[in-house]
């Protein structure tokens, strides 16, 4: 089991292409911990807009009366990529791992891929 500071890290170092990642409480909008961003890229308003985003698409869901599960969101920027990671288990429920990465060198699929591995072994 990883913490959240080890696992914010492995985002960056382990997920090609990635330049920012947070851990975001979705019923408050709070980052609860975040790594990369910068000047020209504020991860707290992220992590707030963020939270309306999975809010609506939980809200949507149940309007459709949809009994699944979000894995992933995806938004595709023209040069970056947005990926929102839903937790399971272990006291995740209404937090999310965002990661944000540069789309001319990430791999979308290994992305999920290494981010899944992260959120299972990430302890909240």
């Amino acid at each position: 089991m990883a913490n959240l500071e080890t696992s914010l890290k492995e985002c960056l170092s382990s997920i090609d292409g990635a330049s920012a990642a947070a851990l975001v409480d979705y019923t408050s909008g709070m980052a609860l911990g975040t790594l990369g961003g910068g000047k020209e890229f504020n991860l707290e308003v992220a992590a707030a807009g963020n939270t309306d985003v999975v809010r609506a698409k939980l809200r949507t869901m149940e309007l459709l009366g949809l009994k699944e599960e979000i894995e992933d969101i995806l938004i595709t920027l023209n040069s970056q990529y947005h990926m929102i990671r839903l937790l399971k288990g272990r006291g995740g429920n209404g937090l999310f791992l965002y990661l944000v990465l540069d789309a001319s060198r990430a791999n979308l699929a290994m992305a999920r891929h290494q981010l899944r591995r992260i959120e299972s072994e990430l302890e909240v």
